[in-house]
């Protein structure tokens, strides 16, 4: 197929190891009809096969731009992609997701009807890593304006997932992009700066899958991600009122993956999130899940306690 020289959109993903789901979510992105768009992905230092099955890919589809590079993160992988990107507006994606059928579609003609918008996003359906249904989160539209602008319950709060939203790649630029000094949390100060232009659309569907794994940032990094959002919530206010941000960001740059020794703990955390959400709907499945968290944390009493409730329910 071939690459229009000046796409509507510009779909950018990073990818770090991803390749057991990696076809999965190619397919989703290039699949999309009714929408003129490149998908820019970045191999952000991938030690599996994700290079190659990129490279097989983009010889088939010429709408797919491949950067491979050394790992640098997902941030400096973001600012990379973006910088690539030709298009009017940017969608985000994260490789293991999945954008549903008019995703692109829909969200670049909502955003071509109103400029009053400088983002749009979607509702989000969760799934576990056997794409087991989890939640879904459905954000309205004021409200997760409200959440940007004025702070829900102390915080600062976003869009229903990263991968679920488009910007205007003018607006991105404007307000300086992804920063550096968020390793986590590089959306929520996004979405804050570009909150102070303009205000953000939701289309009221659900167009965007997530999955939920133990072992990724959102499941092993959720103590650095709260305090990076303390920090983005700190200097919006500072920003808003005039002042400087300098302090902020250097305390952020100062948060980084949490240590190896630690890490077993963190997966053992989001495997008994993950058969939380399970416990009522599929206790047998539920109970997996429990039971994987006290293979890497023995001492989460929470877990075993869990885990025999859900066997107990599994077997009526």
């Amino acid at each position: 197929m071939t690459l229009h020289p000046s796409p509507e959109v510009s779909v950018v993903m990073s990818v770090y190891n991803g390749a057991s789901a990696l076809a999965a979510t190619l397919d989703s992105v290039l699949s999309q009809e009714d929408c003129d768009f490149e998908f820019i992905v970045v191999n952000d230092g991938s030690a599996d096969d994700s290079g190659r099955i990129l490279d097989e890919w983009a010889a088939r589809d010429g709408r797919l731009r491949v950067i491979h590079q050394t790992n640098t993160g997902l941030t400096r992988a973001l600012i990379r992609g973006c910088a690539e990107a030709r298009g009017e507006f940017i969608a985000r994606q994260d490789c293991g997701d999945a954008s549903l059928p008019g995703r692109l579609a829909q969200q670049a003609e909502r955003l071509r009807r109103d400029d009053a918008y400088v983002a749009v996003s979607c509702h989000t359906q969760f799934v576990g890593p056997r794409d087991e249904l989890l939640y879904q989160t459905a954000i309205e539209e004021a409200r997760l304006n409200e959440g940007l602008r004025r702070g829900l319950q102390g915080q600062f709060r976003g869009p229903s997932h990263h991968g679920s939203m488009m910007i205007r790649r003018d607006a991105y630029l404007a307000a300086g992009g992804y920063r550096a000094a968020f390793y986590f949390a590089q959306d929520l100060d996004l979405w804050t700066r570009l909150a102070d232009s303009k205000r953000f659309a939701v289309v009221q569907k659900v167009l965007y899958i997530a999955r939920l794994d133990p072992r990724s940032i959102s499941g092993t990094q959720t103590r650095e991600q709260s305090q990076l959002a303390d920090l983005i919530a700190s200097a919006t206010l500072a920003r808003r009122a005039g002042g400087s941000e300098d302090a902020f960001l250097s305390a952020a740059f100062g948060i980084r993956p949490v240590a190896r020794s630690d890490l077993k703990r963190r997966i053992a955390g989001g495997n008994y999130f993950i058969g939380s959400c399970l416990r009522k709907t599929n206790p047998s499945v539920a109970a997996t899940y429990f039971r994987q968290a006290l293979d890497n944390d023995p001492w989460l009493w929470s877990a075993r306690v869990r885990w025999l409730q859900s066997l107990l329910a599994g077997s009526f």
